[in-house]
């Protein structure tokens, strides 16, 4: 797993294929290859990257908050989760600063935006009043997963002619439970499918779904799962999306009584963040070399001399935005060598029964941790 992984990356950062763009929302440049797939086999071991240390528990707690079809993301502040802070703090900013929580919509990624989202999230934490009312992220994944908006008829009467009107089932159709019961059914069926994508409804979310739709395969005897996704940051999110998904199909293989298969994983835009400003611009002009560099490596060291060269050659990174240069991340991750894959053990329990302490993680020796700043 691993070593695809690594490969893929590699891949995006010299692929003759692979371009840079300027994500104006983001106000960061990056380097991207549209479309790819790897495949995970559940079997040789859980595939959680072992050349930098990812966070075991905040995907528990992320996939557990999932589960319960919430979108606040008081749960996760309480368990020192602070993946969707910033998303949260973005979305309901504007309606904070009309109620005068805050006395104005700073600039992202700004000295006063930093302090008051680190304030934000303080608050969410320790006052739920103030959790309930500011803590929500809109109709992201587990509403749609365990909510799906479903619309029912109801009979009304007027000047004596009856008409069907529509009102919104407030539990809505839970996918999960379906694709359950869809596979007890029939468990060969291709159409076992959950989607995030809800197009009416993703204007109100404080993040469109990047991970959009995943289908179970099965043969009787092994789960297999695939996920589409539509936007992919290489570096921090692929590998948690793994993490979290093979840890779905663990969970789901438990409750159907059947062994793991494969994760298979498509990509859409699957990217490597390069900064902002002038960082940015460095990149883009510099992208046939760094393409050239990558490609021409005759040993795992020789990725640290690249790494020397993109931080003696390209200009600091923008205030406020340090950390969001990706591909010295990768790059220094590129000189490391794989290690054994971990195991995992989940409780054989209902999914929305599983608590933290029922996730358990053996023989995870990672190398060390790679800090980076998540772009929102």
């Amino acid at each position: 797993m691993v070593q695809q992984y690594m490969d893929h990356s590699k891949e995006i950062l010299s692929s003759k294929s692979s371009r840079f763009k300027f994500n104006e929302r983001r106000g960061l440049g990056r380097i991207y290859l549209f479309g790819y797939q790897n495949r995970y086999n559940l079997q040789e071991g859980f595939p959680l990257l072992t050349t930098k240390r990812v966070g075991f528990k905040t995907v528990a707690h992320e996939l557990i908050w999932f589960f319960s079809g919430k979108t606040n993301i008081k749960y996760l502040a309480d368990n020192n989760v602070h993946i969707w802070d910033d998303d949260s703090f973005n979305h309901n900013l504007q309606n904070m600063v009309k109620e005068g929580i805050f006395s104005q919509k700073f600039e992202k990624y700004s000295e006063p935006w930093v302090a008051a989202r680190d304030e934000y999230a303080k608050r969410i934490k320790e006052d739920s009043e103030f959790a309930a009312r500011w803590g929500d992220l809109g109709p992201v994944y587990g509403s749609q997963w365990i909510h799906w908006p479903k619309f029912i008829p109801v009979a009304v009467e007027i000047n004596g002619k009856k008409e069907d009107y529509y009102v919104k089932d407030p539990n809505g159709i839970n996918q999960l439970e379906s694709v359950i019961q869809g596979m007890k059914k029939d468990i060969a069926s291709a159409r076992h499918m959950v989607t995030a994508w809800n197009p009416q409804e993703v204007p109100n979310m404080a993040l469109p779904p990047c991970h959009t739709i995943f289908q179970f395969n099965s043969d009787g005897e092994r789960l297999d799962l695939m996920l589409n996704q539509r936007a992919c940051d290489m570096f921090l999110g692929v590998p948690f999306n793994i993490a979290s998904y093979s840890m779905l199909t663990t969970i789901f293989a438990k409750q159907l009584g059947l062994e793991v298969g494969d994760f298979v994983h498509t990509f859409g835009d699957v990217h490597f963040y390069c900064g902002a400003g002038e960082r940015a611009k460095w990149y883009q002009k510099n992208l046939e070399e760094l393409k050239s560099r990558v490609i021409n490596v005759n040993g795992l060291e020789e990725h640290l001399e690249t790494l020397e060269w993109i931080n003696m050659s390209s200009p600091p990174e923008d205030r406020g935005k340090e950390g969001m240069d990706h591909v010295t991340g990768i790059i220094e991750q590129l000189a490391r060598t794989p290690k054994p894959l971990p195991r995992i053990k989940i409780a054989d329990k209902h999914y929305k029964d599983l608590r933290i302490d029922d996730f358990v993680l053996e023989g995870y020796n990672p190398e060390a941790k790679i800090e980076r700043t998540l772009a929102v």
